[in-house]
């Protein structure tokens, strides 16, 4: 199949994932589609006359050469939904994506894979929750997927680093930028032991209406979905959803019902949306998982974490008592550019979690 044509389904105006479907199964090829005449367009199921006509006049393969010129650059691939490649759980959903965007080495059809969400705005237990939940899941073997997001996502990929635990980020827009650009890091690293993945073509910027879009990918991806820490509104609840609609197992943690962000983990326990877990281990319990041995000697060593003197400094002044991010800087001598970056350096290592109001704390 012709790749030029496979990207350009995806470009096509007002024709989504399901219409391209339809397309697909009535023409057989992407090929097919586009040398179809406009009177062989309509007799599509569906389709009408007007999207009939947009397609016949589509300047699609026009915008799908121009993207072309840019995967050889950023060494990404294209996985289409009629391929092998194709993430297996997810084309079982009847709006999964006819085409992802992906970059990186992880087995996108891994025999276990977890996906974790949650809030944006994350607290020390919620963040403490997701830090043993990797922990555990470790010896399990499983890829972990999330959103890349501040919070729970970025909480959950920098702890699958720590612990070498492939995962993989879906983003809401191209794979020509990173969305929150400060998680630059963080995504390059996943690279190296997971990967991105998107829908959505280069050029494409965060907007807001495509995180809906990008939720659905999460959960069709997974086996399982846990939601660690959420309010009673937002991505995560979406995510919850959308996964109990594919037939995903849902699991959530549950919190103090004065919590802002643990009334939406409360409310799918309460309403039967997910099971709920009290500790890390129960998730395995209920999906009926055994512990694998490790494959390499790496995995099985304790995991040792190399500082700088500044780093060391840090974590002396942090022992006793957390602290802002001011306080830090006058009393390690530090100016705030440069302590910004020690700070990240040492979230990445695990050592430490930001709290709100950029105050600091060793895990």
């Amino acid at each position: 199949m012709s790749l030029l044509h496979q990207i350009a389904m995806t470009l096509i105006k007002n024709v989504g994932s399901v219409t391209a479907k339809h397309l697909l199964t009535h023409f057989g090829t992407p090929e097919a589609v586009f040398t179809a005449s406009e009177a062989q367009l309509m007799q599509v199921d569906g389709l009408g006359r007007l999207r009939a006509s947009e397609i016949f006049r589509t300047n699609a393969l026009t915008l799908a050469a121009e993207q072309l010129e840019f995967l050889d650059k950023y060494e990404i691939k294209v996985l289409f939904y009629t391929e092998d490649h194709y993430p297996q759980r997810l084309k079982d959903c009847s709006d999964a994506p006819v085409l992802l965007y992906y970059k990186g080495n992880a087995d996108l059809n891994h025999p276990r894979i977890v996906s974790i969400v949650g809030s944006r705005m994350a607290s020390p237990y919620g963040q403490l929750l997701c830090q043993q939940l990797v922990t555990l899941l470790k010896d399990y073997d499983v890829l972990i997927i999330s959103g890349l997001a501040h919070g729970i996502d970025v909480t959950a990929h920098r702890q699958s680093l720590l612990h070498h635990v492939p995962t993989v980020g879906v983003l809401g827009h191209g794979l020509d930028r990173i969305y929150p650009a400060i998680h630059r890091q963080t995504a390059d690293a996943m690279l190296k032991n997971g990967g991105l993945l998107t829908e959505f073509p280069l050029n494409t910027i965060p907007e807001k209406t495509n995180f809906p879009k990008r939720n659905r990918v999460i959960a069709g991806l997974a086996d399982v979905v846990v939601v660690v820490e959420a309010a009673i509104k937002g991505g995560a609840l979406i995510t919850a959803g959308i996964a109990d609609s594919y037939n995903r197992d849902v699991f959530a943690f549950p919190g103090r019902t004065t919590d802002e962000y643990s009334q939406g983990c409360n409310f799918l326990i309460k309403t039967n949306r997910a099971g709920m877990i009290s500790q890390a281990k129960d998730l395995v319990y209920y999906m009926g998982w055994e512990p694998v041995e490790a494959l390499t000697s790496l995995t099985t060593q304790p995991v040792t974490v190399n500082l700088s003197g500044i780093e060391n400094i840090l974590v002396g002044l942090l022992k006793q008592t957390p602290l802002g991010i001011d306080e830090l800087g006058l009393k390690a001598g530090i100016q705030q550019s440069k302590l910004a970056l020690h700070l990240l350096s040492l979230e990445m290592k695990g050592v430490l979690i930001s709290l709100p109001g950029k105050i600091y704390q060793l895990i």
